[in-house]
């Protein structure tokens, strides 16, 4: 058989057809050489087919984030009582973090770890299913969730005239941010390339897409408001009204950032605490500090 015959193969999974077709035939080439330049050939093949596959962790979130980490961090995410169960998936978090390169690669080796455990926490929260008692403790149950359960509305802002509501959909919390309303599903669907207004669903349908927008939101500025990201890494410049709400820079910020008409400016809030709670172990988990301002009790919502 001549050499070249090992090129003419079905045009199905070529890599793993070629690298078997190899493997087995090159034994019954006539020459030792033609026999050695092919088993070569096939083990370069090989190479390149392992390395797709490693391709997907590759990142520079993954190399402070192993996939022993995460499951150490989502102890729980995969429990039976969990509606998310196996959706919240590493692979998924790591190519979702390509996506913004800029996340867990800004600044320090420490403030890079901070702001992972901050993103991890914060999400922990919108998707926690733990309680005071359970296994672990409360904060080993984040990613349980991936819709919200009993939505109040159907969170349409009708006066919005950029991002108009779909009849029929709703833009309840969905994915590991619990991405709300149309002025959110609207910009973040048109950055990540899904139709955010009339397929919402997607969100807690596709793991990949679930974890794109929450980086989104997490990276986007949405003025007045700066981005969780850039409190995160100490390149938030309050303006006047900041100073005057007492906005000041911290984990406290983010929370008032994702949540604050309803958690900020009250005293030892219960949902503010369970997100300072899941921080402060996952700080732990990543061998850095928290920083300061945790809460953002006596701060203004935005």
């Amino acid at each position: 058989m001549p050499y070249s015959a090992v090129f003419f193969l079905p045009k199905q999974k070529p890599i793993l057809n070629l690298t078997l077709f190899c493997l087995t035939m090159a034994p019954s080439f006539s020459s030792m050489a033609v026999f050695l330049s092919t088993f070569i050939f096939c083990f370069a093949i090989l190479l390149h087919s392992l390395s797709l596959g490693a391709e997907a962790r590759i990142s520079p979130v993954s190399s402070l984030v192993s996939q022993q980490l995460f499951d150490s961090i989502f102890l729980h995410k995969d429990n039976a009582a969990c509606p998310a169960k196996n959706f919240y998936n590493y692979d998924s978090f790591i190519m979702a973090s390509k996506s913004f390169p800029q996340f867990g690669s800004s600044g320090s080796l420490v403030t890079r770890k901070r702001e992972i455990a901050a993103f991890l926490a914060q999400i922990s929260h919108e998707t926690t299913g733990g309680w005071a008692t359970a296994p672990d403790g409360p904060y080993a149950w984040g990613l349980c969730f991936k819709e919200e359960v009993s939505p109040q509305s159907d969170y349409c802002d009708s006066t919005n005239q950029q991002w108009p509501c779909y009849p029929g959909k709703t833009y309840k919390g969905r994915g590991p941010i619990q991405l709300s309303w149309n002025y959110n599903y609207g910009p973040a669907g048109k950055a990540l390339g899904f139709d955010g207004l009339r397929n919402p669903d997607v969100v807690s349908n596709n793991s990949l897409i679930a974890f794109k927008t929450a980086l989104w939101f997490w990276m986007t500025e949405q003025k007045p408001k700066p981005s969780c990201h850039n409190v995160m890494i100490g390149k938030y410049v309050p303006t006047q009204a900041d100073i005057a709400a007492n906005r000041t820079a911290g984990y406290g910020l983010v929370t008032n950032i994702i949540n604050g008409g309803l958690e900020c400016g009250i005293p030892d809030d219960s949902r503010a605490n369970d997100r300072i709670g899941y921080f402060k172990r996952y700080a732990t988990l990543f061998n850095v500090d928290t920083g300061p301002s945790l809460d953002c009790a006596y701060q203004k919502s935005f």
